[in-house]
């Protein structure tokens, strides 16, 4: 069926009415609504602006982008990722040249918040059925029946359905950042990492900020507000009162006043370009952080911002009951470590040695990424002190033995191997009660396996290779290096030359020659003079 003839069809049509105007204010602060115009009769252009210029919506103006082609338009998109409405023709240098840019910025550029109003002269080439359900558009007008008014009303639809669409966007991206932090930050198992994550996290939900800065209400929650942390204008300010930093012109009078209302009213506080965000930690005084230079926050803002504190307020209790847990553990290591010691004189300086070579010898590893799965963070960490406990199990062994001045007889000897399983047993049992990975299951391991050897000869296993766990293979080079540096009733003291020759040997027989290299290394260092 021919369509209907409107005469010059490329022409907008504007009735003699007058659109009603939302007020205008005195002076607007918010940033305009970027229009797009992608047309290629220049009077549309012209006229758009003329009917749409001085209107606000939600008290912002509109500023026009225009665009006289479909490739135009595409590099305006590319270069303005807030446009809110464009306003499209569709027969430009080709006939589909306005429905193709729908698919660019669509599918291409991923834009599903823009909205688009298609406008065409020449509704037969695109009607309005097909293109609603082929493509995704907002609205479908025909330039002849698009009064002043209609356009008018059609924008501030089009400028209202992006706002909502933008906020709703905006508040999913948001949780997504709140998800995101909770997830990474109740990761982290030591006050200062944590501390990082929180100022990270910071920095993301106010982007553009001029600095953060993290501070406590002071002993037992009153006095003079300290500063834990900054970043940006506020860096260099740890442990420092905030009168120091008002001194030093870091920090003006009223934000100071801002802080100190903060604690004093126990509640976060707003202003144009600035936040404080107070929470409060079961474990310990309140803290607050204090934003500077960040953009105007929306009510969304300060809901997604009162759930960051309230995680980060979990976060600091989890890591005090952390810590807390570390510290029962460590002191249930130094005891089971006394009770060893008391069995056997010379353990006391001995564990303690091998603790620190072990100590040195993971990181290197770490360094080196020999083992990535096995030498993370918490190993390095865990493995000193573990390692203190490779000889708990001679508690069970009779002094008779272990203080024998000669060589052990076969029955001796068997009686003596027995103390590796009875350690591991004794810890394996203790760590149970506390769950996960922890000084004395990784204490377990080491006591089990520190024995082995690389080439399957060792007890009390037979383990061989790689199935010989990371930390035994590495307080195996220790233990023998150390015991052999140092007098015991059975033998006397080498030398080191000696000791290191005998280890150089023994690597790939009974121990794993990665560990060797890596232990040489350190020792190396160790024994390197200091740089002037």
């Amino acid at each position: 069926m021919a369509e209907p003839d409107h005469g010059d069809d490329d022409e907008l049509l504007f009735a003699e009415e007058e659109p009603e105007r939302i007020p205008a204010a005195d002076e607007v602060s918010l940033s305009p609504w970027k229009i797009l115009i992608v047309d290629d009769d220049s009077e549309v252009h012209a006229i758009t602006r003329v009917v749409m210029g001085d209107v606000l919506f939600e008290g912002r103006p509109m500023v026009f982008l225009s665009a006289h082609s479909a490739s135009e338009a595409r590099a305006l998109l590319r270069a303005h990722d807030d446009v809110a409405a464009i306003l499209l023709d569709v027969v430009m240098e080709t006939d589909d040249a306005g429905l193709k840019l729908v698919r660019f910025i669509r599918e291409e550029l991923g834009d599903h918040q823009v909205r688009i109003i298609l406008r065409t002269g020449q509704p037969g080439q695109a009607p309005e059925r097909q293109v609603i359900v082929d493509y995704d558009i907002n609205d479908y007008k025909a330039k002849s029946e698009l009064t002043a008014q209609k356009l008018f009303t059609a924008t501030v639809a089009a400028l209202r359905s992006y706002q909502h669409i933008s906020t709703i966007e905006h508040g999913r991206r948001g949780l997504e950042r709140i998800v995101d932090a909770s997830l990474t930050l109740f990761e982290r198992r030591t006050r200062d990492a944590f501390l990082d994550g929180v100022m990270t996290h910071v920095a993301a939900l106010f982007q553009h900020a001029q600095g953060t800065l993290l501070c406590t209400a002071g002993p037992d929650g009153a006095g003079v507000p300290l500063a834990v942390t900054g970043s940006g204008v506020f860096a260099g300010l740890d442990g420092r009162p905030l009168a120091d930093a008002l001194d030093a012109g870091a920090l003006d009078a009223d934000a100071l006043d801002a802080v100190a209302q903060a604690f004093a009213e126990r509640g976060g506080r707003h202003g144009p370009d600035w936040s404080v965000l107070l929470f409060r930690a079961r474990s310990g005084a309140p803290g607050a952080l204090y934003v500077q230079g960040h953009r105007p926050l929306d009510e969304t803002d300060r809901r997604l911002i009162a759930l960051f504190c309230t995680t980060v307020a979990i976060g600091f209790d989890n890591i005090h009951l952390y810590e807390r847990l570390q510290e029962a553990q460590r002191a249930t290591v130094h005891a089971l470590g006394k009770l060893a010691e008391y069995k056997d004189e010379v353990t006391g300086d001995h564990v303690r040695r091998i603790g620190r070579w072990a100590t040195l010898v993971a990181r290197e590893l770490q360094a080196r990424g020999s083992f990535p799965d096995a030498a993370d963070e918490q190993f390095c960490d865990q493995i000193g002190l573990a390692s203190m406990l490779h000889d708990v199990g001679k508690v069970g062994i009779p002094d008779s033995i272990l203080r024998k001045p000669g060589a052990l007889d076969p029955d001796e000897l068997r009686v003596m191997r027995e103390h590796a399983g009875m350690g591991a047993r004794i810890l394996r049992e203790a760590a149970g009660m506390v769950g996960g990975r922890n000084y004395l299951s990784l204490g377990a391991e080491i006591a089990e396996s520190h024995h082995e050897k690389f080439d399957g000869t060792g007890y009390p296993q037979g383990l061989k290779g790689d199935a010989i766990p990371l930390s035994g293979r590495i307080v195996a080079v220790a233990d023998v290096y150390d015991a052999l540096l140092h007098r015991r009733p059975y033998k006397h003291a080498w030398d080191r030359g000696a000791v290191l020759d005998l280890i150089r040997r023994e690597a790939g027989r009974h121990f794993d020659p990665r560990v060797v290299d890596a232990f040489l290394d350190v020792v190396a260092a160790e024994e390197a003079p200091a740089a002037p």
